[in-house]
C-alpha cells in the first residue's frame, strides 16, 4: 500500500481572530508553529517516510511544510508549491471578521457562503496584484465556490500526485482548511450536501492508505 498525507497549516493569525483570508497571505501564530512541531513530531514517531511534500504558495502553509519536514528528519524533500492548492478565495469577505459578518447578514447566509459546495461569495470588483502569480500566468479570482477551488485543484491531483501514488512513493500534502475539503470530497466521493459539515482542523496529520489502483484502504488521524 501507498500513503497520503493531508494536513491543514497550523493555526494562522487570520485563524486566531476569526478573520476570511482566503489568498491573503499571513502568519503563522505561536500556537500554529507549535502545532507544526507537534504534527513532524508525530511523523517521525511514526516513521512514515515520503517521497515529496507538497504545498500552497500561501506562507502559513509553506512555514508549516517545512516545520514539519525539520522535525521529522525530512527537510531535504522535493517541496512543489502551487496555486493550485491555494486555500478557496473568499472575495470580498477577505479580511472580515466572521462574527461581525453574521451580525450583519445572519447566520444562515454565513453558514451558505462557508459552507456551501456551489454558492460563490460577493466578489471583489478588481482582481490582486502579486508578482508570484503573474509569473505563472494565472488570473486571480475575485472569489471562488468550494466547487470552484476544486475545479482547479483536481489537475495538480491528477498530474502531480495522483500519479506517484501509483508510482508507490509515499507523499504530503500540505495545505488549507478548504482545499483540504475539496480533495477530501473527491476522494471520499462525498456529496455536495455532506460535504457541508466535513471540517480539517488545524495542525492534525489525516493519513490515507491506497491500494494498487488507488482506492482507498484505511483512513486515519495520526496520534
Amino acid at each position: 500500500m501507498v500513503t497520503l498525507m493531508i494536513m491543514r497549516h497550523g493555526e494562522s493569525q487570520a485563524n486566531r481572530d476569526n478573520v476570511f483570508t482566503g489568498w491573503s497571505d499571513v502568519n503563522l501564530t505561536s500556537k500554529g508553529i507549535q502545532q507544526a512541531q507537534q504534527a513532524g513530531q508525530l511523523i517521525a514517531a511514526s516513521q512514515i517516510q515520503f517521497s515529496d511534500v507538497h504545498t500552497s504558495m500561501l506562507k502559513r502553509a509553506i512555514m508549516t511544510a517545512n516545520i514539519v519536514m525539520e522535525k521529522s528528519h525530512q527537510l531535504w524533500l522535493p517541496e512543489h508549491k502551487s496555486w493550485r492548492l491555494n486555500e478557496r478565495h473568499y472575495g470580498a469577505l477577505r479580511g472580515q471578521n466572521k462574527a461581525e459578518v453574521k451580525k450583519r447578514v445572519g447566520a444562515a447566509q454565513l453558514h451558505e457562503w462557508r459552507r456551501s459546495f456551489t454558492t460563490v461569495p460577493p466578489l471583489l470588483t478588481t482582481a490582486d496584484q502579486d508578482r508570484r502569480y503573474e509569473q505563472l500566468g494565472v488570473k486571480i479570482p475575485l472569489g471562488e465556490s468550494l466547487q470552484m477551488a476544486q475545479q482547479r485543484l483536481i489537475p495538480y491531483w491528477q498530474d502531480q500526485i495522483a500519479p506517484r501514488l501509483l508510482a508507490g512513493h509515499n507523499q504530503l500534502l500540505v495545505a488549507h482548511g478548504s482545499t483540504l475539503r475539496a480533495l477530501i470530497k473527491l476522494l471520499e466521493n462525498i456529496s455536495d450536501d455532506d460535504i457541508a459539515s466535513i471540517e480539517v482542523p488545524n495542525g492534525e496529520p489525516i493519513v490515507y492508505e491506497f491500494d494498487a489502483q488507488l482506492e482507498i484502504k484505511t483512513k486515519r488521524l495520526l496520534k
